[in-house]
């Protein structure tokens, strides 16, 4: 359920985040004249790639099994979901092995190759809760009953940056 609640408004986040890195790029280039590119070539090296949705996660003292369970089984049975309706490319789940002080202990990440719009997203939402045979309410009331043994620390939606060729 995350990942739905999440993408909702990543469509604001993406969007912000899009128009900072044309304007930070912009703001990047020397003062000089670059050679004339032509109309398929902008001379930018980077291209937009994929969306990656990182979320941090603390696991408090004693719940490490217990998340461990629920990731094995309700997240990765929902990620899958997604994956196999397209919504989204994969997963992951990795441990930050040595983590300081107010890191956190893990991180879930899901990649998509693109955001929904305000439609598709709401369809989504409703084919997810037809398939885990929940409302929104329920779905909520099982996130927060996940507190007792893990804290969201935060997300952030990263878009892959990839070289042209």
């Amino acid at each position: 359920m995350h990942i739905l609640s999440s993408l909702k408004t990543a469509g604001i986040a993406a969007s912000i985040a899009l128009a900072g890195c044309a304007t930070s790029a912009m703001a990047q280039e020397p003062a000089t004249v670059a050679p004339a590119a032509s109309a398929q070539d902008d001379g930018y090296p980077l291209t937009s790639g994929d969306f990656w949705e990182v979320t941090g996660i603390d696991i408090k003292p004693g719940g490490g099994l217990y998340y461990a369970n629920h990731l094995a089984d309700r997240w990765r049975a929902s990620q899958e979901f997604a994956k196999s309706k397209g919504w989204i490319k994969d997963y992951k789940v990795l441990s930050n092995y040595h983590n300081r002080s107010g890191e956190p202990d893990m991180y879930l990440i899901t990649v998509m190759e693109s955001l929904p719009n305000g439609p598709e997203g709401e369809a989504q939402g409703e084919a997810f809760r037809a398939w885990a045979q929940a409302s929104t309410a329920q779905l909520v009331s099982e996130n927060l009953d996940r507190a007792e043994f893990r804290e969201v620390m935060g997300t952030s939606l990263l878009q892959e940056l990839n070289f042209k060729d």
